[in-house]
């Protein structure tokens, strides 16, 4: 009996080995060109008129992708859609397009095992990807402050920090949308520098100094 015992013991040791093995984790920012730390009324404002782009991005602390390492590397996803990015995210729009950037430190192999992870963790926009670029990612975010910080090469810029009292206008902001990728732990925020520079989506922009950041932790089997 105790034999028994003992196997059941080490087959789920060996299964939770496994698990955390194959699980990716990581921190995650992203910024959007309407309000996501806002009141109803800021964010009704916006429908329709705002909130089309968005950054995403990714910062694997550990895990593997179809076998391949991809600790401390990175990986940007920038969307555009023709209507506001709202509860649904991505698959709000009837029209989408996305936009991947790669880390210049990935090796053949882990560029395209990132690939197919930012495919696979974006829905709809891993499925309306027109663009892969290559570019230099130095991503970082300080989870206990909410200071983030994200560059891939001239591409993409972005600078965030959490919320304070003088951010609110209302009195009644929230986290009004959700966040466009599946995150364990997350904070809304502002973002100090928000930019695009890169092609494929018809459209550049930037949105400094705005309530349209949210900052967090991932972790994906």
């Amino acid at each position: 009996m105790l034999r028994n015992v003992f196997a059941l013991m080490a087959v789920l040791s060996l299964a939770a080995s496994a698990f955390a093995a194959e699980a990716i984790t990581g921190t995650y920012l992203e910024s959007r060109t309407c309000q996501v730390y806002t009141g109803p009324c800021f964010a009704n404002a916006e429908t329709a008129l705002a909130g089309r782009e968005a950054v995403m991005a990714w910062n694997i602390e550990s895990g593997k992708k179809n076998g391949v390492d991809l600790a401390g590397l990175s990986v940007v996803m920038v969307v555009r859609g023709n209507s506001t990015l709202g509860y649904q995210g991505v698959e709000d729009p009837s029209e989408l397009k996305s936009v991947i950037i790669v880390d210049a430190k990935a090796s053949p192999q882990q560029r395209q095992a990132l690939i197919d992870f930012v495919k696979e963790h974006t829905g709809r926009a891993g499925r309306e990807v027109v663009r892969i670029d290559t570019a230099p990612i130095q991503m970082s975010l300080d989870s206990v402050e909410l200071r983030g910080e994200l560059r891939a090469g001239e591409l993409v810029r972005l600078v965030t920090r959490k919320a304070r009292p003088t951010d609110c206008i209302c009195t009644n902001e929230v986290a009004f949308y959700p966040p466009l990728a599946p995150v364990e732990r997350f904070a809304a925020g502002v973002s100090v520098e928000a930019e695009y520079k890169g092609s494929g989506l018809g459209v550049t922009f930037s949105t400094p100094e705005s309530r349209s950041a949210y900052m967090g932790e991932f972790i994906y089997e």
